[in-house]
C-alpha cells in the first residue's frame, strides 16, 4: 500500500555538495537518501523522489530538515528508520519517520523556519567544533549589530541578500526574529521567517559582521536592504557556521 512518508533529517554537511540532488554527482544528501530508499523498496535508481523543505547550500549542516516521499512499502515506521540508518553515511541520520496526509508536502506546506549561525572569536583554534563554527579574526560589536538587525526584521524585499542574480520570482520575505547571542566565545545568530533565499542567511550574518567590526554603521543597513542591490550587502558567511535548526508546521 502506497503511504506518503514524513522524514526528520539531521546531517553534517562537511563533506557534502549540499542538498539538492546532481546528475553525476554522489554526494548530495538528496542523492545518499533517495538510494537508501530505491534499495529498500526494490526500485530502480532514480525512482523515488525525496521532497525537502528546502535546499542547504554545501557546506551547511541541519539538526532537522523535513523530507517526505511516496512509499510502497509492508515495513513500519521504526523498520523505515533503522534500514536508512544502517545504510546511510555516518554523517547523515533519520531522527524519526511517520506517515503522514497524502497532501503533506514538506517545502510548500513549510511555515517557516530556523537557522543558526555560529562563531567563534578567542585566542586559541575551536578543534572539536571546526566543522561548525566560522572563526573570527577579531570580536564583532554585538550591539551594533542587533541595532542593523531591527532594520532587517519584518517582511521587505530581502533582493540585496540574495545570492541568486538571475532570481526571477519574488525575493520578499518575512523575518520575524533575529537573535544575537554572545555565550563565551562563542556568537550565535538566530534566524526566524517564513523562507529564506539562496544565501540569505549567511549573506545577512557576512553584513552583520560588517557592521560589527565597523565597515558598515548599523543605519547603512536600512539603505543596503532599500536598494535591492546584492553589491550594496556584506560578503556570504562562509558555510560551515550554518545549520538549520528546525522547520515550522
Amino acid at each position: 500500500m502506497s503511504r506518503n512518508y514524513k522524514f526528520l533529517i539531521s546531517y553534517d554537511g562537511t563533506r557534502f555538495h549540499g542538498w539538492e540532488r546532481q546528475p553525476g554527482n554522489e554526494m548530495t544528501i538528496q542523492g545518499k537518501l533517495e538510494a537508501v530508499l530505491n534499495r529498500m523498496a526494490g526500485l530502480p535508481e532514480g525512482t523515488i523522489n525525496l521532497i525537502g523543505a528546502g535546499r542547504t547550500d554545501a557546506g551547511v549542516h541541519a539538526r532537522a530538515m523535513t523530507a517526505n516521499t511516496v512509499l510502497d512499502t509492508d515495513m513500519s515506521e521504526d523498520e523505515i528508520r533503522d534500514y536508512m540508518n544502517k545504510y546511510l553515511p555516518e554523517d547523515i541520520s533519520i531522527i524519526d519517520v511517520k506517515v503522514c496526509s497524502d497532501r503533506f508536502h514538506s517545502r510548500y506546506n513549510a511555515l517557516g523556519k530556523t537557522y543558526r549561525y555560529t562563531c567563534w572569536c578567542g585566542d586559541c583554534k575551536p578543534v572539536f567544533d571546526r566543522k561548525y563554527v566560522t572563526v573570527l579574526d577579531n570580536k564583532p560589536d554585538a550591539d551594533k549589530m542587533r541595532k542593523a538587525a531591527e532594520y532587517l526584521v519584518g517582511t521587505h524585499d530581502f533582493k540585496s541578500f540574495c545570492g541568486n542574480s538571475r532570481m526571477k520570482k519574488s525575493t520578499v520575505r518575512c523575518v520575524d526574529t533575529i537573535n544575537i547571542e554572545e555565550s563565551g566565545n562563542y556568537i550565535r545568530f538566530y534566524f526566524h521567517g517564513n523562507g529564506f533565499l539562496q544565501n540569505m542567511v549567511r549573506i545577512l550574518t557576512g553584513t552583520l559582521l560588517e557592521v560589527g567590526y565597523g565597515n558598515i554603521s548599523p543605519d547603512e543597513v536600512k539603505e543596503i536592504l532599500e536598494a535591492c542591490d546584492r553589491q550594496k550587502a556584506g560578503p556570504t558567511a562562509p558555510p560551515m557556521g550554518l545549520c538549520l535548526m528546525k522547520v515550522d508546521y
